[in-house]
């Protein structure tokens, strides 16, 4: 009987367009939080705008702190899945944000 070898991952481009992919949300995440502090500007920085502003940087840094960590094991041969504490994170930070600035736009 033969031993049943695993197959030899091919990276081809999945990897590349992950990576990518983490890249782009972060940057738009980053225009989001920059906008969210234009606002707040030009709103006068009064008590709730600038609580609205901090959650949105928050969050943002939460996102880049996931994103780095995954966007390293993309390097190994066969990364390790997503973990679900990342992905709730990462989807709590994206929606964070967004709840954060449709708040600030009233």
């Amino acid at each position: 009987m033969g031993r049943v070898t695993e197959p030899v991952r091919d990276p081809g481009l999945q990897p590349e367009r992950t990576r990518l992919a983490w890249r782009r949300t972060t940057l738009a995440c980053a225009v989001a939080a920059s906008l969210a502090g234009r606002q707040t500007l030009h709103a006068g920085g009064g008590p709730l705008p600038v609580l609205a502003l901090s959650l949105v940087v928050l969050s943002w840094l939460t996102f880049v702190a996931v994103a780095h960590r995954r966007v390293r094991h993309l390097h190994a041969p066969r990364p390790p899945l997503l973990s679900p504490r990342a992905a709730v994170a990462a989807v709590g930070c994206v929606m964070g944000a967004a709840v954060c600035g449709a708040a600030m736009l009233r």
